[in-house]
């Protein structure tokens, strides 16, 4: 299944990143904790289990729900109304990015780049597929706005543009 192409129009674009990744974002994180933590109790001490995965996953459920917040109340509004003046939250937004690939950096390191042991059960290869897609969500979400949304409303100042 291919996946939509995003709309140009940056109105349009701020309500196509709400429905296909912030909604997507929501469902997948809470079940792909759970679901670490299972595979993290159950497999303990062995040497590939991700250990801390869970923990993680959790506060990223934290830290991506107040970035998304931020960007559903104050800053996609703005953008829809074609506000002036939007470098401060956009570059707010792009610090919280930057954490949040720090974060898919650590999940790369704790899963050895979603690398599966031999004989890993059926839980264990869930929570890396899921893992997984969340990830090439998130990179594409996060890509989608610093490349193709931000630019367009950001001064020259900024060096993004």
């Amino acid at each position: 299944m291919t996946k939509p192409l995003p709309p140009q129009d940056p109105s349009e674009l701020t309500s196509f990143i709400e429905t296909e990744y912030h909604a997507k974002h929501r469902a997948q994180l809470p079940e792909l904790a759970t679901l670490s933590e299972k595979v993290e109790a159950v497999h303990a001490g062995q040497t590939d289990v991700p250990a801390g995965l869970a923990d993680l996953l959790h506060r990223m459920i934290g830290d991506l729900e107040v970035h998304m917040k931020k960007e559903e109340l104050i800053l996609f509004p703005a953008i829809r109304n074609a506000a002036a003046g939007l470098d401060a939250p956009i570059a707010a937004m792009r610090a919280d990015h930057d954490d949040h690939e720090a974060e898919v950096g650590q999940i790369r390191h704790l899963t050895n780049n979603l690398t599966l042991p031999d004989g890993a059960c059926r839980s264990w290869t869930r929570l890396y597929t899921g893992v997984g897609e969340f990830l090439d969500d998130l990179e594409e979400h996060i890509r989608l706005e610093n490349d193709v949304l931000f630019p367009q409303f950001e001064t020259r100042e900024t060096g993004h543009v």
